[in-house]
């Protein structure tokens, strides 16, 4: 038993699976630069517009900088040893058929399990941030959503309101599954209209809002280490050391995008060339914007202000209330994070697709999930499935939640694909290598490290929920990924 649950898809194996001969075989129709705008696309949204405003009001203050280059370079590290595996294996399936390689079939199952958590509870985080900003757009002109349509039934407004069911969340996921389905070419392109929008408006905010820092809000850089209790109740540690690890761990939302891009390899015009660009491009450049941003935005407006009415369109919050003269750019702002927030949906569900699209094709999840529409080769009902599936988690879950776990499943997916790296180096040197990873025992070593300390950061309440889920799956997989695996069944 325990040799087929160890056992490993070789790697002659995966490539054939993703052969174009079959019926079943994706489009290859993404270039180099389609590939670095769908992971900009990623990056840029609930992350940077949303969860930064958590970090600075729970958790680190200013210092919220220095939490960005934290899990900026945690997500350097996995992205590297992302590249190497995605140039050497350009097949859908993202960690998860990584790890199939390397870790064999259970660790991959936990593997594909766990990035349920990055991308469909991801995707459900960035609709509950995006019902937020529309709510605040509709102001513009005078209408607004009641609080009870728009919020979880788990949170109560400052006067009293309880909430019942987000429903602009449901709305804009069901759009953007339609979209999904319609095929990933199209996809692409309305995605590439909003990455260039987006980048314009980070620019805007950074170049104007450096004008209102306020020098007070900046000091002390790295608050004491205390503690706060947020509006549910929840005490996280603010300031000083595990107040910028446990930051990391929230602002890493922010970055999962890169990743996401590998799950398109088999969908690359020359994945040995494009996935590297396309990872680590994407990567760069958001990094060194997060930074500025975060520097920006913690300067122009108070912690307490994000702990209180700024903290929902904090963006647009901040805008309005400080910088003065600028009520034009809180709008555009609010207009461009709508659009942005849609693209990182869009790509985080066609990630979902794509990881049990090859699970599926491995026999360890349904056959429903890789069967691919005649017309637009898109694998159409495992959309529409993960449609109801996010739309639960977004009508009825508080974003700070589902934020979170969408943080802790993805570092422990970085952890293993940097294991997965070494290994695969030491079993197969002879296989072709479009990117390999410089220093590699180093970089693996460090990246685990760094993951595991975000990890660490984000508290016992979260290891509790990515066990929970864990379990959950491994109890599938036991009734019925291990009996209908294709790899076990010879």
């Amino acid at each position: 038993m325990a040799g087929s649950l160890f056992r490993t898809k070789s790697i002659d194996r995966l490539m054939s699976d993703g052969g174009e001969g079959s019926e079943s075989s994706l489009k290859r129709t993404l270039g180099a630069w389609s590939l670095v705008g769908l992971g900009i696309g990623a990056i840029i949204g609930a992350g940077l517009f949303v969860r930064t405003a958590a970090a600075i009001a729970d958790r680190a203050g200013p210092s919220v900088t220095i939490a960005f280059l934290v899990a900026g370079l945690g997500c350097a590290f996995a992205g590297l040893c992302y590249a190497e595996f995605a140039s050497m294996i350009p097949i859908a399936g993202s960690a998860y058929t990584y790890s199939y390689a390397t870790m064999g079939e259970l660790l991959a199952w936990i593997i594909g399990w766990d990035l349920v958590l990055e991308y469909a509870v991801g995707a459900a985080t960035v609709a509950i941030a995006w019902s937020e900003y529309l709510n605040n757009a509709l102001g513009f002109v005078g209408m607004s959503i009641p609080y009870e349509w728009f919020h979880s039934p788990f949170q109560v407004s400052p006067e009293g309101v309880h909430g019942i069911i987000n429903i602009p969340a449901v709305v804009i996921l069901f759009l953007l599954s339609a979209l999904l389905v319609r095929g990933t070419q199209q996809s692409a392109f309305v995605n590439g209209l909003i990455v260039i929008l987006k980048v314009a408006i980070v620019l805007l905010v950074i170049a104007i809002g450096w004008g209102f820092i306020n020098p007070a809000n900046h000091t002390p850089y790295v608050p004491a280490a205390t503690t706060y209790t947020d509006g549910q109740g929840i005490t996280h540690s603010y300031g000083g050391f595990m107040g910028i690890i446990g930051a990391a761990g929230v602002v890493f939302f922010a970055f999962i995008g890169f990743d996401a891009v590998s799950t398109a390899a088999q969908e690359a015009k020359n994945p040995k060339r494009d996935m590297p660009i396309g990872i680590l491009g994407s990567l760069a450049v958001c990094t060194i914007l997060y930074v500025l941003f975060a520097h920006v935005l913690s300067g122009v407006a108070t912690v307490e202000d994000f702990r209180s009415a700024g903290r929902e369109a904090s963006v647009a919050f901040a805008i309005t209330k400080y910088m003065t003269g600028y009520a034009w750019l809180s709008k555009f702002v609010t207009i461009a994070i709508l659009a942005g927030f849609s693209s990182v949906i869009l790509v985080m569900l066609l990630g979902q697709s794509r990881v049990f699209y090859s699970m599926s094709r491995d026999g360890l999840v349904p056959k429903v999930f890789s069967e691919v529409h005649p017309r637009f080769k898109t694998p159409h009902k495992s959309n529409w499935l993960f449609f109801v599936f996010t739309a639960v988690f977004a009508a009825f879950v508080p974003g700070d939640i589902v934020g979170e776990m969408t943080s802790i499943g993805t570092l422990f997916a970085f952890m293993l694909v940097c294991i997965g790296v070494w290994i695969m180096r030491h079993r197969r040197p002879d296989l072709a290598r479009g990117f390999t990873v410089p220093a590699l025992p180093v970089v693996a070593t460090l990246g685990v490290i760094v993951c595991g300390l975000m990890i660490y950061g984000l508290g016992w309440t979260n290891w509790l929920r990515l066990g929970a889920w864990l379990l959950i799956g491994l109890v599938f997989y036991f009734m019925y990924g291990k009996r209908h695996s294709k790899l076990n069944a010879g």
